[in-house]
């Protein structure tokens, strides 16, 4: 069995990273011998449909379930479609998600647990009060530093417009009765996840400004 969770670093020790349209990491694992492969998400500054975008690329690596912290309506319907199981409400390290899939103690889902585009700070479609992580890094559309940070899709677009960098810890807005509601993460984990996401981006960084150097 294939497994995609959506993590904040690049190992199984790394703590699941709560949206799955613009986690940091994709983490596939094969639960018979463990072995894992992680990719960067491409889709983390996307200013409109992430969900389905890293719901098309987990299928396309094969994954028969999803392992995440929330997700939304576009990518629960693009991940059925393709046959891929869902779980959400998931904290804790990838390592710790997998044996609790491997004992039976996850229950897969057909439901969103939050809004479209959540995760995007200040974006569209944030929920409605939601603390968030700020806007984003620039000051308005015009003073950021555009689409030119390279970083792919990853960083390219969030640096300026407080998309992609922004709220990635937004507070799901209302659901139906019959939904699952994802389990909060306490504050310990939700700084952990933080600061694992913290040390992801700084290496992007750095491969970025060494490819910009190796370019010169």
């Amino acid at each position: 069995m294939k497994v995609a969770v959506s993590a904040s670093g690049a190992d199984l020790d790394a703590q699941i990273d709560p949206r799955f349209g613009r986690c940091a990491y994709f983490v596939f694992v094969d639960t018979e011998d463990m072995k894992f492969t992680a990719f960067n998400n491409e889709n983390i500054a996307l200013g409109g449909g992430a969900g389905i975008q890293s719901a098309q690329f987990v299928a396309s690596k094969g994954a028969n379930i999803v392992l995440t912290g929330n997700c939304g309506p576009n990518a629960v319907r693009t991940l059925s479609a393709a046959g891929v199981e869902l779980v959400v409400g998931q904290t804790g390290t990838v390592r710790q998600a997998i044996d609790d899939y491997k004992d039976g103690n996850l229950k897969s889902t057909i439901e969103a647990n939050v809004a479209d585009h959540y995760g995007m700070g200040g974006g569209a479609g944030a929920s409605p009060g939601a603390p968030g992580m700020g806007g984003g890094m620039g000051t308005g559309r015009g003073m950021g530093m555009g689409r030119g940070m390279g970083m792919g899709r990853g960083m390219g677009r969030g640096m300026g417009m407080g998309r992609g960098m922004g709220g990635g810890m937004a507070a799901p807005g209302p659901v139906s009765p019959n939904q699952e509601l994802a389990t909060p993460l306490s504050k310990e984990q939700e700084l952990k996840t933080l600061k694992d996401q913290a040390d992801a981006l700084r290496k992007q960084i750095e491969a970025v400004e060494s490819r910009i150097k190796d370019s010169k």
